[in-house]
């Protein structure tokens, strides 16, 4: 049958398109011809083609199961646009009427339908089964299949019953679409969808055109990102937040700062969504700040960013969302912001999951960090994990080729990490090796019997950090491999057997370093404007000035990172001097004339532009914590009753109450002070504070010896610098 259409020109006449791209007319003729299909395909290589021509073209309708309600509209519009009649492709879904239905059914039993999308959960419904039963279906489109697998990013139980649904409704060809699959998530697919002897059709996951990049994520992040903007300005641009919540802050801090952005998740009604899209498409707004529900078929070619506020929780989901920049081939920046403690909060997010799926999703979490953390290529690392290899040794589009680390040879840890996993019999994880290598008697191993093997703490006398970029770099340099089945046991390869008995050089370079906290210095420091280190010694000199004057250690009139970011950013009035951290608006007022009387007047005289796009606006998103808490203090609440009432730990309730008094408010904790700290040991602090250069808290610990603990060394503090200093 396939044999007669001529298919470039169908594609002409309904697409306006001159040829295919890639394997899609082969992916077509395979299907037409009553072949199941599987088709693996990256973000803006034209997955939906494979499936809307062929629909257009056969006899019958194809039924399209896809997960998203804005996909559907926004494919049915596509489609109904390019055809002189309405009804050539219609949506099944929850949010249909009564009349609706009665509109596409009709549609559908007189031909004029080719193209019926439909939610799974839609699909299962009793009464739509018994109408498909009556109904010639051409072939079943499983878009979006990676939601079949658990170990795909975004699985969704409901797509497991398609299969049996298929077979009552009346079986046709299935062709399954995924933009993102590893081998096991593959295999899962096909499996669950009944099409083993399915015709593989995969593209190259290589986007040479997209530039990946990841930076430390810190206290600065909110700058950095409208930094970023401003300097690609008017240009289209999604960023990924985890929460709901931050999707709204960061919105509006965008807004405040003159960035036409709006904010989308599942938790807006349906109105507001689709408003949102049509205006990112139609250009209105430039910059969406979105959860993952955003952006799955969003056929958008000229993204030029993407943005991730929050590590994704696995590889695929990175992948896909990246996917949606710069899908014309042009400009795409991918820039994602880490710290290790965005990868607890994930993992504590799965502790009541059912055990196995925490332990899925564990290990999908492990691969982001070794992305993360690698100095190797990005670009090799992501084909890496989706099974494809890249040959180059620089592919000079991401941050960690852009700036290469240093080589160090790793032969002799190579051979540890080998010999290891064949002693334990190729059958435990990469943390049980590193443990195994270390000779870290864990519960574990010692279970095992295996502390008692002569392999056991073969390297221990090596740098404990090389571990872990060994073991990535070997699995990408094929030495080692990860059993599909049992995810995440290590295996050796024919190489990796090989190198065992005659080894040879393996240079790596070391993974990179990444704070705990959202405190460390910005990873790429030019990002974030340079310090004038002129202009920072100046201000410190009238720091000091100002200090000797009210007789006060310097740090009480701006710490030192206040001083550094007037260094960067020359604030030259008091709306300013607000923008800098840890300067509120009674230290602006109190200590501010001088020190931006001084900044003007070296602008002028070392004829310095300032840096306009570093004044960023924030917006006071944690000033409703911070009231209620200065509130809470003047009707003197116990601190104890405090952080619990708020839902923080006491020593981040001390984090808030420091902020609020860095930045110049008046807070009296006296009440608090009496009941829990000894009147001798107020005093010794206090006086210490008085005379010391520094309010550095383990400075302070080792000048006040051990029988000072911190909590009440941080509470003197809070005292002292809000008696002195505002």
């Amino acid at each position: 049958m396939t044999e007669q259409v001529n298919l470039t020109g169908q594609l002409k006449h309904y697409f306006g398109f001159d040829s295919f791209k890639g394997d899609q007319e082969a992916i077509i003729r395979n299907l037409m011809s009553g072949n199941d299909t599987f088709v693996l395909m990256p973000t803006g290589g034209g997955k939906s083609l494979c499936y809307q021509l062929p629909s257009l073209i056969m006899e019958g309708t194809a039924i399209v199961i896809s997960p998203l309600i804005a996909l559907m509209k926004n494919q049915v519009d596509v489609i109904n646009g390019l055809s002189e009649s309405d009804g050539v492709a219609h949506y099944l879904n929850s949010s249909l009427n009564k009349s609706a239905i009665e509109k596409v059914k009709n549609d559908i039993l007189n031909g004029t339908t080719k193209l019926l999308y439909v939610a799974p959960e839609s699909l299962t419904k009793e009464d739509n089964v018994e109408f498909l039963k009556t109904v010639k279906i051409s072939f079943y489109a499983i878009d979006e299949a990676h939601c079949i697998s658990e170990w795909g990013h975004d699985f969704r139980p409901e797509y497991r019953r398609i299969r049996p649904i298929i077979n009552e409704i009346g079986v046709a060809p299935v062709i399954a679409l995924t933009a993102t699959a590893t081998d096991k998530v593959r295999t899962d697919i096909k499996k669950n969808l009944g099409i083993m002897d399915a015709k593989e059709f995969k593209s190259s996951f290589n986007r040479p055109n997209l530039y990946y990049e990841v930076r430390q994520k810190n206290k600065d992040i909110d700058r950095q990102i409208i930094m970023f903007i401003r300097q690609h300005k008017g240009k289209s641009g999604i960023i990924y937040c985890l929460s709901r919540k931050k999707v709204e802050e960061l919105a509006e801090v965008l807004k405040a700062n003159e960035i036409k952005a709006a904010p989308y998740h599942a938790g807006l009604d349906s109105a507001t969504r689709s408003q949102t899209q049509d205006d990112f498409l139609m250009e209105r707004i430039d910059v969406i700040v979105a959860t993952i529900a955003f952006g799955m078929g969003i056929d958008k070619p000229d993204v030029r960013f993407v943005i991730h506020y929050d590590i994704p929780k696995s590889l695929e989901g990175y992948y896909q969302e990246t996917g949606r920049a710069g899908r014309d081939g042009g400009e795409g920046i991918c820039i994602a912001f880490y710290a290790r403690k965005d990868l607890r909060k994930l993992e504590k997010f799965m502790e009541n999951k059912p055990v196995a799926e925490q332990d899925i999703g564990r290990q999908l979490l492990q691969e982001t960090a070794a992305y993360a953390e690698s100095s190797v290529c990005r670009r090799k690392m992501l084909l890496h994990y989706f099974g494809e290899e890249y040959h180059e040794e620089n592919c000079h589009n991401c941050d960690n080729c852009l700036h290469p680390t240093e080589k160090f040879e790793a032969k002799d840890a190579l051979l540890v990490v080998l010999e290891s996993v064949a002693a334990v019999k190729e059958n435990f994880r990469q943390e049980y090796i590193i443990d195994f290598v270390k000779g870290r008697a864990t519960d574990d191993i010692v279970s095992h019997k295996h502390d008692e093997l002569e392999e056991f703490g073969a390297g221990e006398d090596m740098d404990a950090k090389v571990w872990n970029p060994v073991i990535r770099q070997a699995l990408i340099a094929g030495y080692l491999k990860k059993d599909v089945e049992n995810y995440g046991l290590l295996k050796l390869t024919a190489a990796g057997k090989r190198f065992i008995k005659n080894p040879e050089s393996f240079m790596i370079v070391a993974d990179k370093e990444f704070s705990d906290d959202f405190d460390g210095a910005p990873l790429n420091e030019h990002n974030t404007g340079a310090l004038d280190s002129t202009l920072y010694a100046i201000l410190k000199d009238l720091r000091k000035t100002v200090a000797k004057k009210h007789k006060l250690p310097p740090y009480v009139i701006f710490q030192d990172i206040s001083l550094e970011q007037m260094a960067t950013m020359y604030p030259v009035d008091m709306q300013e001097l607000q923008n800098i951290q840890g300067v509120g608006a009674g230290k602006a007022r109190r200590y501010g004339k001088e020190f931006c009387k001084l900044i003007n007047k070296y602008c002028e005289e070392n004829l310095i532009e300032r840096p306009e796009e570093l004044r960023v606006r924030t917006v006071a998103k944690k000033s409703v914590l911070k009231v209620s808490i200065i509130q809470s203090i003047d009707r003197q609440i116990d601190l104890d009753d405090l952080a619990e009432a708020k839902g923080l730990d006491f020593s981040e309730l001390l984090d808030e109450i420091e902020a609020i008094v860095y930045s110049g408010t008046k807070l009296n904790i006296d009440y608090f002070i009496e009941e829990v700290v000894d009147d001798d040991h107020v005093d010794d602090i206090y006086d210490y504070f008085m005379e010391s250069d520094t309010d550095d808290l383990n400075v302070a610990q080792d000048e006040l010896g051990e029988d000072y603990n911190e909590d009440e060394i941080r509470l003197v503090r809070i005292k002292f610098l809000s008696e002195q200093a505002n």
